[in-house]
This record gives structure tokens, C-alpha cells and sequence, in this order.
């Protein structure tokens, strides 16, 4: 039997689960083994070979077919024509920012971003290459007009943000973008390619990071960068060889397994956060609630367009509390775990205070502490029960 594709004929979780999988041929298993190798057999004659060349089975730092199985499945599954998967989200930021960008280039980026990303192009790049970095609020379109200058080489915006959920216009940022020649990249982790898939919305680029949703059980990392073969190539030679930050094979097999019941495990994660956020809407003792799903949040509108057929399992909130009675309220919770990270099966939830150092980048809302809450694949009603037993004992119902 040949190799079995899986194109675009096929529907979302057809393709979740068979692309990149197929039958072994030297023993007839139906998975995917783990090829657990650092280095690969030569040709004949090796001396010709390019020992910086990407992609190919010759030291598992230029590619592993683990890894390449892995690749496949996420280009399809984002609608693009290449993907690189490397050894964390943050390896992918990197190597797309380090293999893009020059000395003298201008980069625009959300002001609401993984704060790696705010470090990289506000602090590393910037002082270290001479990138230049402008931060913007990319919801606000006439914000990015304004700011784009000649040597503007990329935008990059993650939608829903990290962590205050807003919402950035990817079509409209990508009309912008292209209309003066510059790249867009966008930060898909909040969404998952089940909610949401940039590339097919104009964008150049998607990053995912795979430790998220995709791989979805909390026990693996990776990170991916999904576009053109013509600057994938490049990515892969430059970040993936030359730094070095290629993901493991047992990674790439384990996320690889996990993505198969990715578009079961949104469907949960979408409708339990839905349920949350309502629940919580109704709380007295909560001063705010953040998630692109409620009706009368800031990007609903938006998110209505861009993300289908949900929006995803993170959500933010604060207590009508002072510092301390948030940490108490963490500590009552029994199902919840007070944990960073988000995209497991399990709910995660963090206290970010009011110290952050990108404070005054979000709304007025978030400067007194809140919560960021990822809600997990659990019975919607015990995860709202343990919420409303923790609010009950700080007199917050």
C-alpha cells in the first residue's frame, strides 16, 4: 500500500486524525513509531552532502521524521503550505523574528502579547540587532496605520491575547500589511487552528504553540511556524539548524497522538468556557469577566468572524477583593489547579498581580490583579461548583 494523503477534501477532524499517520513499513504497525535516533545512515558517497541542510534525515538537529510527520499534519490543519515544528512556542517566535529580521528593520507587534515576545522585540532585538519595535494596540486599526514607516518589515499580533483575550482584526491587519509589502505573523495559541486558522484569513504566518491545545494532556513542548515553503526553507536553515532548537522525537510523538482528539477536545474546552464566563457574568463579587465569546465583550464582533465554531477555553477575571483574598481564593479550589500553562485536559488558573511589568499596556480593568483562567475538559457543572465553594468562602456571592 502507498502513502495516504489527506487533503483539504477531507474535513478538520478526518484530518486531525490521519494526516502525517500512516502504516510502517517494516512492521505493518498503524502508528507512527517513535524514532528515537540522533543521527542517520549516509549515502555512498557522503562528501557532497550539505551538512546544514534542513529537512533532511541526517542528524536529527537538521530534521527526524518524527518531527517531519508532526510538520505535515499542522500545515494541513492550518491551511498552509509548509510548517517547521521546533522545541517550544518561544523556539518558534525566535527563529521566525531571527531568520526574518535584519539590523534597521521596524517591526509593529501587539501591545497584549506573550510576555516573550515583549522581551525578544522590545528588549533583546532591539538591543542587541538594532531592530526597531513600535507596540501597538492592534484592535485599534487606524493605531497600525499610523505607526508603519519604510523599513517596516513585519506585524505580528496574537488574537485572542495573552492575557487580557483582546481581540486583533487578522483580514483587515493583513490588507494593511500587504498594501505597504510587509509580512504579517500571528500568534494562534489562544485560538488552536480548530478555531481558528490565520493563514486562511491573509495572514503569512501562524505560530502555534503545540504545548497548548494541540498537544492538549500537559506533558510535552513544542512550537510551530506554518507558511510558504519559500520562507520556511529559510527558517528551517537559519533557526533550526544553526541554533539548534529542534524538538526532541519523543515530543513531536507525543504531540503528535495528542492532536488527533483536538477537535473533540476544543469542542469541550469552547463550551465549558462559554458556560464559566456566563456563570461568572452572574457573580456579584466579580468585577470583570474577559472572553471574546460574551456578547458584550470589546471583540465579540470581530471574534464572531474570524473564530468558528468557538472561542476558545481561556478566560480572564478579578474579584471584587483586595490581593490577598484572590490568593485565598485559589487556595479553596479543589478541582481548579493553580498552575501556569494552559490548553490541558485539566483547568489551570494563575494569579497575575498588580506588578506586571507590561501593566499599563493592558485595560484599566486588569491594574488591580486578575485571573487567568484555563478551563479544562472536566463536567462543566463540578468546574462551576468549585468556583462558586471557593467564592462562598470569601463572601464573594
Amino acid at each position: 500500500m502507498g502513502k495516504r494523503t489527506y487533503g483539504t477534501e477531507y474535513g478538520f477532524q478526518t484530518r486531525a486524525v490521519h494526516t502525517g499517520n500512516d502504516v510502517d513499513a517494516e512492521t505493518g504497525a498503524i502508528k507512527r513509531p517513535i524514532t528515537m535516533a540522533n543521527s542517520y545512515e549516509l549515502p555512498y558517497d557522503p562528501s557532497d552532502l550539505n551538512w546544514s541542510s534542513a529537512g533532511k534525515n541526517l542528524y536529527t538537529r537538521n530534521g527526524g521524521s518524527n518531527q517531519q510527520y508532526l510538520q505535515e499534519k499542522l500545515a494541513s490543519l492550518e491551511g498552509g503550505e509548509d510548517c517547521m515544528v521546533l522545541a517550544s512556542g518561544v523556539a518558534a517566535l525566535s527563529g521566525l523574528f531571527f531568520a526574518l529580521l535584519q539590523s534597521g528593520d521596524h517591526v509593529i507587534f501587539s501591545s497584549v502579547t506573550y510576555i516573550a515576545v515583549y522581551r525578544l522585540l522590545n528588549e533583546l532585538f532591539n538591543n542587541k540587532f538594532q531592530v526597531e519595535t513600535t507596540i501597538v494596540d492592534t484592535s485599534d486599526l487606524d493605531a497600525i496605520r499610523k505607526v508603519i514607516r519604510p523599513n517596516t518589515k513585519l506585524i505580528h499580533i496574537e488574537t485572542p491575547g495573552n492575557p487580557t483575550l483582546t481581540v486583533s482584526d487578522i483580514r483587515a491587519i493583513a490588507e494593511i500589511a500587504h498594501e505597504h509589502g510587509i509580512l504579517l505573523s500571528v500568534d494562534n495559541t489562544f485560538a488552536s487552528p480548530y478555531n481558528q486558522r490565520p493563514i486562511e484569513l491573509g495572514a503569512d504566518f501562524t505560530i502555534e504553540s503545540l504545548t497548548k491545545y494541540i498537544n492538549g494532556h500537559g506533558d510535552a513542548m513544542g512550537g510551530a511556524i506554518i507558511g510558504k515553503k519559500e520562507y520556511l526553507d529559510l527558517i528551517r536553515a537559519q533557526s533550526q539548524v544553526n541554533l539548534g532548537a529542534t524538538i526532541s522525537p519523543f515530543n513531536a510523538w507525543l504531540i503528535m497522538r495528542g492532536s488527533v482528539t483536538l477537535p473533540l477536545r476544543m469542542k469541550q474546552h469552547n463550551e465549558n468556557a462559554m458556560k464559566v464566563a456566563n456563570y461568572l457574568k452572574t457573580v456579584p463579587g466579580v468585577r470583570f469577566v474577559a472572553y471574546p465569546g460574551l456578547e458584550d465583550d470589546p471583540g465579540h464582533e470581530i471574534a464572531k468572524k474570524q473564530m468558528q465554531p468557538g472561542y476558545g477555553g481561556v478566560l480572564s477575571f478579578g474579584l471584587k477583593a483586595d490581593h490577598d483574598t484572590h490568593n485565598r481564593f485559589v487556595s479553596h479550589l479543589n478541582v481548579i489547579t493553580s498552575a501556569v500553562s494552559l490548553g490541558h485536559d485539566e483547568s489551570l488558573i494563575v494569579f497575575l498581580g498588580e506588578n506586571d511589568e507590561r501593566q499599563d499596556l493592558y485595560p484599566e480593568a486588569f491594574h488591580d490583579g486578575f485571573f487567568r483562567f484555563s478551563v479544562g475538559i472536566e463536567d462543566a457543572e463540578d468546574i462551576i461548583a468549585d468556583l462558586q465553594q471557593a467564592l462562598e468562602q470569601e463572601g464573594l456571592l
